[in-house]
């Protein structure tokens, strides 16, 4: 006799899909084209160029020393092609996160490298936990919250703000950040003093003109080809003797596995603090992954991007690196560059960590206006002004929405501008449903079913009745609204009203505030000698109304389940005679 079971192997099989779907890299792989290869290859050394100077650069600016930089890009980099699903995504250190650790590291590490590094590892760990835990918990349905102009919005003021963040390298100028707007007078300013470096800006302002007029040529890895000679003219003619600023030498070694910890520290403020860059970069992965899946054509689960930035935290916490987010600017310039899948990413992994294996002075003489010339050619990419022209046409309102999230993120920054932009998307969807259409239904003459009499001037009503339709969920922000414009109908009624009927089928939920405001109105109708019935409610609905109590005092005979059945039950109840005509509906037609 035989034993096993015909639903084991498929058992294993659906076990083995679970395991994939966490699992994105391994898709790319088993599904990987020979045709990606190049593009990818090229993609990831043009986005190394990147990952060293931003990488060092954010490392400083957080309170660690700047090899932590490229130990927090190299890692991070691996653990996201595994487990994140975007496949061009750059993750690495982000300027948005530079406040935050440095405001946990400056108090806790009292000017020690190696207790900064320990406290921005334990950060990291923690921002690793909770993005995991946001995922597996299924949160990332909060990105839902952001409509199509309010994301044009957003990215628009993102790429706004990453030109003007580029423009002063552009003149070998310094400045302290402010904000985009304030950044950019003071770069006028700077300017107009005279502190400007042309022969930087040359140097800039040509690689920037070459890498656009070779963008034309899609087999041609315009970015690399502009850095290359940028790099090569400044070290043939000596340009960094005439104040061109250069990447010069970077630190030497690779990241060794280290339980992050260091003793006599307020673990509150790091948990803390790695929650808060949490958050942060939870927003702005969030959003920054959806657009460019929108942008591909595709579509990116949330919850996975969360596990992805969550792995790739954690993994740069274990690897003396500190909390990362995506990049705003390293993601376009991968786009830019032909990036096809996160091998683009594991490319530039090896790459930075062959530089600082056997070549840590290969770019020595990298201009950083070269380099402010790729982000700038990327973030004029990222302007969406086509589909904005489109949305200004056939909704105004909602492409004003769009720019007033463009100028949160230009004049308060990108994280500020993200808020903002949730903020607006927020009180979008309450307005719609704080004061939502309402419409009293009749018959109209020549049409089946019933109809809004204020869109069909020429059709009847019922003696009797009101047919009341409520295009919205029942709660707390428009509870009493509900109740004042049923009781104006009443009013206004050409017959005395002996019973209203609710058209619910629009009427998706309803809260306890609703429902008492229900019970009140069904005291105040009674006392008029009036009955509230509903038609078409649905079931999940029907079951909160009993869960509030309101089915003992209506009763499951005012609950009908057409509108049409609500009218015959009408008419059959208070024998009124009415005359249907040929187009008059029955209940039939409801269903």
């Amino acid at each position: 006799m035989r034993t096993d079971t015909p639903f084991r192997p498929e058992h294993e099989t659906r076990s083995a899909q679970r395991w994939l779907r966490s699992l994105p890299g391994i898709q790319v792989v088993k599904g990987y084209q020979a045709s990606w290869l190049p593009k990818d290859l090229a993609a990831g050394l043009v986005l190394t160029t990147m990952l060293v100077p931003v990488g060092i650069a954010y490392a400083a600016a957080s309170g660690v020393p700047g090899v932590c930089g490229l130990y927090a890009t190299i890692v991070p980099l691996l653990a996201y092609a595994v487990f994140g699903p975007s496949r061009i995504l750059v993750l690495g250190p982000d300027s948005a996160l530079a406040a935050p650790i440095l405001a946990v590291v400056a108090q806790l590490a009292a000017g020690d490298p190696s207790r900064a590094i320990a406290v921005a590892s334990m950060m990291a760990v923690v921002s690793g936990v909770v993005c995991i835990v946001m995922g597996i918990l299924r949160l990332g349905f909060i990105t839902e919250l952001l409509s199509k102009p309010i994301r044009y919005g957003y990215m628009n003021g993102i790429a706004l703000a990453v030109l003007i963040s580029q423009l002063p390298k552009l003149f070998a100028i310094s400045i302290e950040e402010q904000g985009p707007l304030r950044d950019l007078i003071s770069l006028v300013q700077a300017i107009a003093a005279g502190k400007a470096n042309w022969t930087s800006f040359a140097v800039g302002a040509g690689s920037l003109v070459l890498i656009l007029f070779l963008k034309r040529f899609e087999k041609l890895p315009g970015i690399l080809i502009a850095v290359v000679l940028a790099t090569l003219a400044v070290s043939l003619f000596g340009l960094d003797n005439l104040g061109v600023k250069v990447l010069g030498k970077i630190p030497q070694g690779l990241p060794a596995f280290a339980l992050p910890w260091a003793s006599g520290v307020d673990l509150a403020k790091i948990v803390l603090g790695g929650s808060a860059v949490a958050l942060i970069a939870f927003a702005d992965t969030s959003v920054l992954s959806r657009t460019f899946a929108a942008r591909a054509n595709s579509r990116v689960d949330p919850n996975q991007e969360m596990i992805g930035l969550g792995a790739a935290n954690l993994a740069a916490g274990l690897f003396q690196g500190f909390p990362i987010s995506s990049s705003s600017s390293r993601t376009p310039v991968a786009e830019a560059a032909g990036a096809k899948t996160q091998l683009t990413g594991v490319v530039g992994a090896v790459a930075v960590a062959a530089l600082l294996l056997v070549a840590p002075n290969l770019l020595r003489f990298l201009p950083t206006s070269a380099l402010a010339a790729v982000v700038i050619a990327a973030a004029i990419g990222l302007f969406e002004i086509n589909d904005l022209k489109r949305i200004f046409r056939i909704q105004q309102w909602e492409f004003w929405l769009s720019i007033a999230c463009l100028a949160g993120v230009a004049v308060f920054g990108a994280i500020p501008g993200i808020c903002l932009a949730v903020a607006i998307a927020i009180i979008e969807f309450l307005w719609d449903g704080w004061r939502p259409h309402f419409a009293v239904l009749g018959r109209v003459p020549g049409l089946r079913g019933y109809h809004d009499l204020e869109r069909y001037p020429h059709g009847e009503g019922i003696s009797g009745l009101v047919l009341f339709r409520w295009d919205a969920p029942l709660f707390f922000a428009n509870a009493e609204l509900f109740q004042d414009r049923l009781s104006q109908v009443i009013a206004q009624s050409p017959t005395p009203v002996r019973r209203v009927v609710v058209a619910a089928e629009p009427m998706t939920s309803v809260d306890v505030t609703s429902a008492d405001m229900l019970r009140e109105l069904v005291g105040k109708l009674k006392a008029l000698g009036i009955e509230l019935h509903f038609a078409e409610l649905k079931d999940p609905v029907r079951d909160k109304f009993r869960r509030f109590e309101m089915m003992d005092l209506l009763g499951d005979t005012q609950f009908h389940p057409t509108i049409g059945s609500a009218v015959d039950d009408h008419l059959g109840s208070h024998a009124v005679k009415e005359h249907r005509g040929d187009a008059g509906p029955t209940p039939l037609d409801e269903t």
